[in-house]
């Protein structure tokens, strides 16, 4: 029997309002909060996933490290290191970058209506996916990410899409953070 699982709703503010079954959020596109996990290497090279095929919206798309919604209740930092650990098998130290709000059909009627939580984290530690969730995962330097978000835009997940427009400016610092203290 598969698990019910809740979104917190919020105002534009990710003030909490209430709460709905994820699913229903989705088609009837009410605003939630959600999260974004973006785990860098100590190489700079940016951790993506291949959502699994069988997923009920993106299935088979690119997308970043993780990601998913906190339980009504739950501390969003408690909620996406425990996401990253059942999507990806990996432990780290997750740090708060920037929040948004975005609005975007992702097929099969749904939308993704979210406060979104981006956190990072720098990691060598290699995943050990979770086949229901994921079905590949790859490492990729900002440089070649920027290439193929060009040339191939419809094999990323459209809430990647738009975190990449937002952050590009903070993955580059990030990157170049990473490469001088590994040198």
């Amino acid at each position: 029997m598969k698990t019910i699982q809740n979104v917190v709703l919020v105002n534009e503010h990710d003030v909490a309002l209430g709460k709905m079954e994820k699913l229903e959020a989705h088609i009837r596109g009410e605003l939630h909060r959600a999260f974004s996990i973006f785990i860098f290497n100590s190489d700079g090279e940016l951790l993506l996933q291949k959502r699994a095929d069988e997923k009920y919206h993106s299935g088979g798309l690119w997308t970043n490290t993780c990601c998913g919604h906190p339980s009504p209740g739950e501390v969003i930092t408690s909620a996406a290191s425990k996401r990253l650990n059942e999507e990806m098998g990996m432990l780290c130290d997750l740090k708060f970058g920037f929040k948004f709000l975005y609005k975007e059909n992702v097929g099969n009627h749904l939308t993704e209506h979210e406060v979104d939580h981006v956190f990072f984290g720098i990691s060598n530690e290699l995943p050990e996916i979770n086949e229901h969730e994921v079905s590949a995962y790859r490492y990729v330097s900002l440089e070649e990410l920027k290439d193929e978000m060009n040339d191939v835009p419809d094999t990323f997940t459209e809430w990647f899409k738009i975190i990449y427009e937002k952050a590009f400016d903070f993955f580059s610092v990030t990157e170049k953070y990473l490469t001088k203290s590994t040198a």
